[in-house]
Formats: C-alpha cells, sequence, structure tokens
C-alpha cells in the first residue's frame, strides 16, 4: 500500500525521524491556515500525488507571502499532474503540503528496501540527492553505498556511521545523519514497510539533517497489524478497477493489452502472461483469483476484466490443486451465464478432476474454446482475437 508524501513524514515523525514542519490542506483556505502555522519567510506548497517527478512538473511552488499561498493553492487543487511516473493521463491534485522553507546546504538520498537476492533489507545512501536512484544504479552505480540489514538486530550504529562517513559528513553533520538513519530504520522496521526512501535527504546552513521528501510503501499482508496505517489509504489514487478487485479479495492489475488473464495462483499468472507474449498477444490484466477459485470469485473475475473495454478475449488458466477443476468448470459455466459474455473464451484446466472438468464445459452449450496445455491455450486466445 502506498500513501501520500504528509502522511509519511507525520509517520516518521513519530519514530524521531527529522522532517520539515508542514500541515496537509484540501482546500485553498486551509492552505492558508496551515501556512500562517509555519513561522517561516518561506512555504512551500506541495501537490500530494502518488508519483515521482512532481517538482519538474510544477507540482512544486515556493510562496513568499499568505496571499501566494492562497494563489499556489488555487492552482494546484483540481489540476491534473503529468509526471514520468504518472504517465500521460496525469493524476488529479486533491490535497497539499503546505511545509516549512528550508536553508539547504547540500542534497542526499537514503533509502531501505527489500533486497531480494540476500532476502535481507537494505539501507542505502548517496550523495546524489534530488536524482531518481534507478537513474544514479544505471549511470554512476559506485555512488550508491549499501549496507545489508539482518532483521534478527536491525540497523547498527557502526552500519549507519560507515554510510555517513561514507557521504563525506563529519562533526555534527555526521551525528546527526547517523541519528536519522537509526530512526528510519525504527520506523520501517515497526510499520512493517516495504520501501522508505527520502530523496532529497537534506543537509541545512544549521548542519540539521533533514526529509525533505519521504515516500513509504507497506506489505500488503501485514495491514492487519496496522489499522491505522491501513486508514490513510487514499482510493482516489486507486485505479478503479484494482480497487473494485480489492473489494473482492482479488489480486487484480491493469495492463494495456486485450487478452484477458484469470488465474489461480500468482506465478501462474505470470508464467500465463508471459506465454500469451510468446503467442503474440498481449495481455490486459494481470488476475489472481487465489487458491479457493468458486462461483463468486470467477463471476467478481469476469465482471472486473470486461469493465475493461480493451479486452477483446479472455484466457482462464486454471491448475487444480487445493480446489477442484470440476468445481471450477461449474463456476466458469454459471459466472459466463450470469454475465453474458460476448467476447471469446479459452479455458485450460489441468489438475484434480481436470476430464470431468472437461465434459462439463463440453456440454454447457455455451461457446467455450477448451485448450489442452498452456502453449495450447495461448495461441488459441491469440488466435480468437484475429
Amino acid at each position: 500500500m502506498n500513501i501520500h508524501e504528509y502522511q509519511a513524514k507525520a509517520i516518521l515523525r513519530k519514530y524521531g525521524v527529522a522532517v520539515p514542519e508542514g500541515y496537509p490542506a484540501f482546500n485553498a483556505d486551509e492552505a492558508v491556515a496551515a501556512a500562517q502555522k509555519i513561522n517561516t519567510p518561506i512555504r512551500v506548497v506541495k501537490a500530494q500525488i502518488h508519483a515521482g517527478g512532481r517538482g519538474k512538473a510544477g507540482g512544486i511552488k515556493l510562496a513568499k507571502s499568505l496571499d501566494e499561498v492562497r494563489e499556489i493553492a488555487g492552482q494546484l487543487l483540481g489540476m491534473t499532474l503529468v509526471t514520468p511516473q504518472t504517465g500521460p493521463e496525469g493524476k488529479v491534485v486533491r490535497r497539499l503540503l503546505i511545509e516549512q522553507g528550508m536553508n539547504i546546504a547540500r542534497e542526499l538520498y537514503a533509502g531501505i528496501a527489500l533486497d531480494r537476492v540476500t532476502s535481507r533489507y537494505v539501507m542505502m545512501a548517496s550523495t546524489e540527492g534530488g536524482v531518481e536512484i534507478e537513474k544514479v544504479a544505471a549511470e554512476t552505480p559506485e555512488k550508491i553505498l549499501k549496507e545489508t540489514i539482518n532483521p534478527a538486530v536491525g540497523l547498527q550504529p557502526y552500519q549507519a556511521r560507515r554510510l555517513a562517513f561514507g557521504l563525506g559528513l563529519d562533526g555534527k553533520v555526521l551525528q546527526n545523519a547517523v541519528k536519522f538513519m537509526l530512526a528510519l530504520w525504527n520506523a520501517f522496521d515497526a510499520c512493517d514497510a516495504s520501501l522508505a526512501e527520502i530523496n532529497p535527504l537534506v543537509v541545512t546552513k544549521e548542519n540539521d539533517v533533514i526529509a525533505l521528501d519521504a515516500k513509504m510503501n507497506f506489505d500488503d499482508n501485514a495491514l492487519y497489524r496496522h489499522k491505522d496505517i491501513a486508514e490513510l489509504a487514499d482510493t482516489n489514487e486507486i485505479a478503479p478497477l484494482e480497487l473494485e478487485a480489492q473489494r473482492s479479495n482479488l489480486n487484480y492489475i491493469k495492463l494495456e493489452g486485450n487478452v484477458g488473464c484469470m488465474v489461480n495462483g500468482a506465478g501462474l499468472a505470470m508464467g500465463t502472461m508471459d506465454i500469451i507474449k510468446l503467442a503474440g498477444g498481449e495481455p490486459a490484466n494481470f488476475l489472481d483469483v487465489g487458491g479457493a477459485a468458486n462461483v463468486e470469485t470467477v463471476s467478481n473475475g469476469f465482471r472486473i476484466i470486461l469493465s475493461d473495454p480493451n479486452v477483446k478475449a479472455i484466457l482462464i488458466n486454471i491448475f487444480g490443486g487445493i480446489v477442484r477443476c470440476d468445481r471450477v468448470a461449474n463456476g466458469i459455466v454459471e459466472a459466463m451465464t450470469r454475465h453474458n459474455v460476448s467476447v471469446p473464451v479459452v479455458v485450460r484446466l489441468e489438475g484434480t478432476n481436470a476430464r470431468e472438468a472437461s465434459d462439463i464445459l463440453t456440454n454447457s452449450g455455451l461457446q467455450f474454446a477448451v485448450a489442452h496445455g498452456l502453449a495450447d491455450a495461448a495461441n488459441k486466445v491469440t488466435r480468437a482475437i484475429l
């Protein structure tokens, strides 16, 4: 789950991470009221959307007076902000962060993520603050410093010091940087975060080390332990079909192709999308109906897939391990009758009672193409679109 910058900073502040003074605002009056609380000559007005690159897109502006705060807030609220991460459709700005201006002396980078190679967390730091870390990794990887974190003991002070020394810090700034990194790890660990990114991490002229920006993502599977964080979700930032899938307990991600996919199991879903592309097609979605596919899950899956006007055919690929294939077949027949599906449907069922499932589909009177094998399924569904 993703959250907004102002929400991430509120969480970080609770764990002792240094962040600027700032307040959210949902209209121009609230923006002015927030600015009045901040006793600095410069206030920063920041558009809040789930995407990076806001500054270059005009979503972050400096205000030297309350009148400027009101004017900028009026400009940003309701505008569609287009950044490299939003795609050409952009995102509508519905909320702002009004924040104190900082005396910036230097911009750095700090972040924590899961290293899937070592199955451990890694804290990264770089002198290239303000630059996308992916660009740094591609062009100057030697500028990214890393410390692998043993989750049993957490980030150790000597590791934080080693990163701070590597950034060329010393004296009070080094001490503040070490304190910052340890607090950032504590927040990350306590909240079951999957990503924490501070870009830029700034050193001020007063020698403070502060998170000028903050991005946090959280492990969806751990949100039951963090009801307060789960309540921060902004449904306006979630694609409508993905939101509908969440409400139906389905794992759905919309893609740009025209072959709708309904699969049980994330690994099988990934393999299905790969073989569709190998056969010359383009998957329209990732949809994992889970291990207990039944009439309701299949029906909800059909409804969500068919809500995408780009879908020209559907491939159902189910492996019957925990669930029996004949039960899935009955669910498919009932769901298709319920939704009056008008696009070609290819079904591949393998595993427990697969032969019985094939008979159910063949005798249903509905227009199915029953596939035998994954390659056969991919070839049939791509040919059905031509």
